[in-house]
């Protein structure tokens, strides 16, 4: 089945946008949109009359009809995918399809309607980023445009600019979608809509207690199964495994649609994945791909396993089924790297082009993919020039925990690992347990001769996830094994050197004091890893000494956890 949006059931093309409005703007990218305005004594009427007449625009497209024999009449489609949307869940590809095609048909006819246009927008939105296609981007972009034209946002239509918020998360644009999100929130803080964004928008500038607060506000508006997912992405970002597992297996237990269903079994798939449980992590993958066979990423997700099962021929296959259904960067880049770990260093080099194809042609769409190709120029390009990359993200206040591991990686690899040792640090404090993040950390502190430290953070990267990556897992071997066993009985300044005085007796005449037992500390809420305190963020001016000499190959660092 064609699930490309489409104008009308005959066509097999994708679907061309809108006519333009006279007063259309080109699409120039999230950041080219001038910030919200402050809402200026927006009254409550005429917000409160926007939320009714949604409610009943939407109640009426959803209201049963007798079909002729006495049943109600099945719901198509478009009213499935506009359920799915006022429930905050995954609506099925092809029911995003009708749903798209209903609303292209409908502005033609009825171009000032400024909640079809935000819909279609918004649709246009999810549509690229499940199927990878960026180009749609730029018709979201032009379609709520239009609908601000037609209704400002101050004057109600916070449903265009959520779409914004949207767009702008889907390409990377984290400062534009918090400055939309909390534009809404402030006009509409009882919305349960306007926290996906922001919560969406805090993880990827690494605000973590934004984040949490953002997340626990949704769950307290909007209960059920996207409440869930979303507290178990907060919890996997915290390193809070045991809680994050419960409650991912307590959303998948509780989704009734498909495609909801196959993304909480692809989210116990990852989780499965980052605890070195590939077996696992495949059965879960296979369960999402069943549910819904357009669970594309579990295609990727799946080959990751396999891997790390030894079942290369099946990965490869995958691999390219996952590139070919959903063109991500990241996994052209996994592909590739799982080519050089085989030898096959002439494929490698075709998926780093194509990795390199992709990255520009999203760059052209207004999406910002500075990560994915710092992560590549750090180990099999240019580091200096993945610093400069993840240099311009951090000024740019993305200070999530991927951006802090890729550029301390980066900053090492450059020769410059006592400055990459802070952001190093930085990444594994927020308490994440990824594989990847503490075999940098590892390396970098084996550079800076750290060795007690550097065999910790290596011991975990292997203990995690042993095939966290099939470049660099081998390698967080051999650099474990060059370090060896620590010496017998501890450092040397840790036994003293004398046995300490013995106390001197206390005269009779002053009695010792009863002492008070000390209450037990309580113990944590949360099962998360024993951490050093989080250094301050390093400044950017701050210049370091350089170290001259790089490690000598590794492999890029495996997918992020996210809510990451």
């Amino acid at each position: 089945m064609d699930v490309m949006p489409q104008q009308d059931p005959e066509s097999r093309q994708p679907p061309e946008p809108s006519p333009p409005d006279p007063c259309g703007l080109p699409a120039e990218g999230a950041t080219a949109v001038p910030p919200p305005p402050p809402t200026l004594r927006t009254t409550l009427r005429r917000a409160a009359f926007g939320a009714v007449a949604a409610g009943v625009l939407l109640a009426g497209a959803l209201v049963a009809v007798d079909d002729g024999d006495g049943r109600p009449k099945e719901p198509g489609p478009v009213e499935r995918a506009e359920a799915a949307a006022t429930a905050g869940s995954l609506a099925s590809l092809s029911d995003l399809t009708a749903l798209i095609g209903d609303r292209q048909k409908w502005v033609e006819s009825h171009p000032k309607d400024a909640p079809s246009l935000a819909t279609l927008g918004t649709a246009y939105v999810e549509w690229a980023r499940r199927s990878a296609d960026t180009a749609y981007y730029a018709r979201a972009e032009q379609a709520l445009k239009r609908s601000l034209e037609v209704q400002p946002g101050e004057r109600g239509n916070g449903e265009a600019w959520l779409g914004l918020a949207a767009l702008a998360n889907a390409r990377h644009d984290f400062l534009a979608a918090k400055r939309w999100g909390e534009t809404v929130k402030k006009q509409q803080p009882k919305a349960w809509s306007v926290y996906p964004v922001l919560i969406d928008a805090y993880t990827g500038l690494g605000d973590q207690k934004a984040a949490t607060a953002a997340t626990e506000k949704f769950g307290e508006l909007r209960k059920g199964v996207p409440a869930l997912a979303r507290t178990a992405d907060l919890y996997r970002g915290n390193g809070w495994r045991e809680d994050a597992l419960a409650t991912a297996r307590e959303a998948a237990d509780r989704a009734t649609q498909p495609a909801e269903k196959a993304e909480a079994l692809h989210r116990l798939g990852e989780l499965a994945w980052e605890r070195g449980e590939p077996e696992e992590a495949v059965a879960q993958f296979d369960a999402a791909l069943r549910t819904d066979a357009a669970q594309y990423a579990s295609l990727a997700g799946r080959a990751r396993a396999l891997v790390a099962l030894d079942r290369t021929d099946e990965a490869l296959a995958a691999y390219q089924s996952a590139l070919e259904k959903l063109p991500r960067p990241q996994y052209a880049l996994e592909l590739g790297e799982l080519y050089e770990s085989l030898g096959l260093d002439g494929d490698a080099r075709t998926q780093y082009a194509k990795l390199r194809e992709m990255v520009a042609a999203a760059k052209k769409d207004g999406v910002d993919e500075s990560l994915v190709l710092a992560r590549f120029e750090a180990d099999h390009g240019d580091p200096e020039a993945a610093v400069e990359l993840l240099r311009v993200q951090w000024r740019g206040q993305h200070r999530s925990a991927a951006v802090a591991d890729a550029l301390g990686w980066a900053l090492h690899r450059a020769g410059k690992s006592v400055e990459g040792l802070e952001y190093a640090q930085r990444a594994a404090d927020t308490g994440v347990r990824n594989a990847s993040y503490a075999y940098h950390l590892g390396v970098i502190q084996r550079e800076l001769a750290d060795f007690g430290p550097a065999r910790r953070n290596l011991e975990q990267a292997v203990r995690t996830n042993p095939a966290f990556s099939p470049l660099a897992a081998p390698l967080a071997r051999e650099a474990l094994d060059a370090l060896g066993e620590p010496p017998p009985g501890g450092p040397g300044e840790m036994q003293p050197s004398s046995p300490p005085p013995a106390p001197e007796p206390k005269p009779e005449s002053q009695p010792e004091q009863e002492k008070k037992p000390k209450a037990p500390a309580p113990a944590p809420s949360r099962t998360a890893p024993a951490r050093s305190p989080s250094p301050s963020a390093p400044e950017e001016s701050k210049q370091p000494k350089e170290t001259q000499q790089a490690e000598a190959g590794s492999g890029s660092a495996a997918p992020a956890a996210t809510g990451t």
